[in-house]
């Protein structure tokens, strides 16, 4: 069965960075697409960060420039790095695996 284990989110003031984890098992993780998505509180979840099995990376408009998504796939693990954190950027975060694979999500918390 797929598991997804995210690890990393936290508390951090404006400006600074986190680097979130995601580890997988009970898949071929190198030849799959991951995800990042995040949900705030009262909002719809929404799309933050893709890698490909090719190692294409995609991201939303609102964190270009600030995340950075990357993979071992060795590790099957999938790492997303946050910088200038802004307090909009407070959620939940979760990794994907399309499909319906979802991790637990780690709470993000950005303050002002």
């Amino acid at each position: 069965q797929v598991q997804l284990v995210e690890s990393g989110g936290g508390l951090v003031q404006a400006g600074g960075s986190l680097r979130l984890s995601c580890v997988a098992s009970g898949i071929l993780f190198s030849i799959n697409d991951i995800n990042w998505y995040r949900q705030a509180p009262g909002k719809q979840r929404e799309l933050v960060a893709t890698i490909t099995s090719g190692f294409t990376t995609n991201y939303a408009d609102s964190v270009k420039g600030r995340f950075t998504i990357s993979r071992v796939n060795a590790a099957k693990t999938v790492y997303l790095r946050m910088n200038s954190l802004k307090p909009e950027d407070t959620a939940v975060y979760y990794c994907n695996i399309p499909r319906g694979h979802w991790g637990q999500g780690t709470q993000v918390t950005v303050s002002s």
